[in-house]
Order: C-alpha cells, then structure tokens, then sequence
C-alpha cells in the first residue's frame, strides 16, 4: 500500500512539472529572424538580418559588408540600451536608446511571423540620415546591470560608452561607419569617432 500511495504521488508530481514546464515553454514567444537584402546606393548589395526577440524585447541587426565582416547593432528595448560590436573588433559600444530608436525597431517587434522574409529596398520615400557617436575613452562599463541581451552580445569583450555628437572635427578621426536599414524605410548611417579626453 505504500508503494502505491508514492507511486501514485510520484506520478502526480511529475504530471504537475510537465505541464508547468509546458505552459511556461508556450507562453515565452520564439525570437523571429527577418532577412533582409538591401540595395545599396552605389548598386552594391549589403546584407542585413534582424533577428527580433519579443520576449526579451530585443530587435539584433547583423550587418555583413562586401568584405564578408559582420556586425552586430542590438537594440534592447526592454532595458533602454543600443549596443554595437564591430566587426573582427573585440569591444562593444554602449548608449542609450533614445525615442527615434524606440520608434524605428517598433515596427521590427510588432511585426506577425507572416512577414518574417520580406525584401526591403531603398525608395524615393526612404529617409536617410547619418549619425556620430563618439567614443569616450577610458570610461569602460561594468556589465552588471546592463540586461541579459548585452551581457550575451558583450562577454568577456570590453564595453565603452558613447554618446552623441555633431560629427568629427578636423582633428578626430572616424573609426568606422555602419548602415541599418529599418523595416518602416529609414536608413542610418552610424559613425564613430574618439572624443578627445
């Protein structure tokens, strides 16, 4: 009799896990990868991917060059931050996201998995604007409390922060430059360069 009564609680017990297990696993929605071919100005095709994670509330771009290097501008809604890893480069660069951001990846996390493939090129309508980011040397960023998104984009790879600015002068170099193209037709160019301390 009381090999049968644990039997029977044991029974209970795993039914009760499996469908909490379940239930938890159905209710956390699947990220969504969107490709994207662009055709760039110079009829030179870019590569762009978004893969977007409505769970997490992230949207990560991978922008690959004709060179074949990829990089990686994540955008995490949920924690406030846009995160950017160049390409063959071992660091990321940290700000925060702003409203403009807000409003371009919210069409990426609203989107339904129909339009997952969709071609996106430029137009007459197309919006394009070039942004400077300048990088503030020696004011590294403790990952902590950051989010999980960056922590995973960024571990064990040095986090700068960066801020906005008019654009470099004669004297500051620009680092590099990043294209993103969203889904509702805006394109930016991103730039960056070091501030002098």
């Amino acid at each position: 009799i009381i090999l049968s009564i644990a039997l029977f609680f044991a029974v209970v017990g795993i039914s009760i896990v499996g469908i909490l297990s379940f239930s938890q696993s159905s209710a956390q929605p699947l990220s969504q990868v969107v490709r994207l071919t662009l055709q760039g100005q110079q009829d030179s095709l870019r590569n762009q991917s978004a893969v977007v994670d409505k769970y997490r509330s992230t949207v990560t771009y991978y922008v690959t060059s004709q060179s074949n290097r990829t990089t990686i501008v994540l955008y995490d809604s949920k924690n406030g931050y846009v995160c950017y890893r160049p390409a063959e480069q071992h660091v990321c660069y940290l700000r925060r996201m702003d409203n403009r951001d807000l409003q371009n990846v919210q069409p990426s996390l609203n989107a339904s998995e129909h339009a997952a493939d969709q071609p996106l090129l430029p137009t007459n309508r197309t919006k394009y604007c070039r942004e400077f980011l300048g990088i503030l040397a020696g004011k590294q960023v403790d990952p902590k409390g950051l989010g999980e998104a960056v922590q995973t984009l960024c571990e064990r790879t040095p986090i700068f922060w960066v801020r906005q600015g008019e654009g470099p002068g004669r004297q500051r170099l620009i680092y590099l430059c990043i294209d993103i193209c969203f889904p509702s037709n805006i394109c930016v160019s991103i730039c960056f360069y070091y501030l002098p301390e």
